[in-house]
């Protein structure tokens, strides 16, 4: 579909909860290709619907260390197993990371892109980026749980 403008911290849609997708529909279908053409314009490893202005719940990831994109429909996290600190960065809020208290493990669950349910278990990165992009849905950036917000340096 298209290449969409990031929102940035400050504007007040990535403040809001998104809605259920209730039916895979046309608009839903389009809205996935949006944000697949969206992050791979760009760098990051995931992207929520809200950072690209539309208020649903779904997101997409892509390490992009040759395992499969995860696109999650109406993603629900069921588990959380312990606590660690993690690093992270956003494309809503470039040029900064912070430290974020994570679970160590947590299970998802929601619906594929193909509208099928699916199960996640999950530790590292992937599992950060899960809470990441959960918490978006919410309306939650990292910079709202982070302990200390730094300014990445130029190499």
């Amino acid at each position: 579909m298209a290449v969409k403008e990031i929102l940035q911290v400050g504007n007040k849609t990535l403040q809001r909860v998104c809605k259920r997708v209730d039916c895979l529909d046309k608009d839903t279908k389009n809205l996935i290709q949006d944000l697949k053409d969206t992050l791979y314009d760009g760098d990051g490893i995931g992207l929520a619907a809200p950072q690209i202005g539309v208020l649903k719940k779904v997101f997409l990831i892509d390490l992009r260390d040759g395992s499969e994109p995860v696109i999650l429909i109406n993603p629900k996290i069921t588990k959380k197993i312990g606590r660690e600190k993690s690093i992270e960065g956003c494309l809503s809020y470039p040029g900064y990371e912070g430290i974020v208290l994570r679970p160590k493990k947590v299970v998802i669950e929601g619906k594929n892109e193909d509208g099928q349910e699916v199960t996640y278990e999950a530790s590292g990165l992937l599992k950060n980026a899960f809470c990441h992009e959960s918490d978006h849905l919410q309306g939650i950036v990292y910079i709202d749980k982070a302990s200390k917000i730094y300014k990445v340096e130029e190499e």
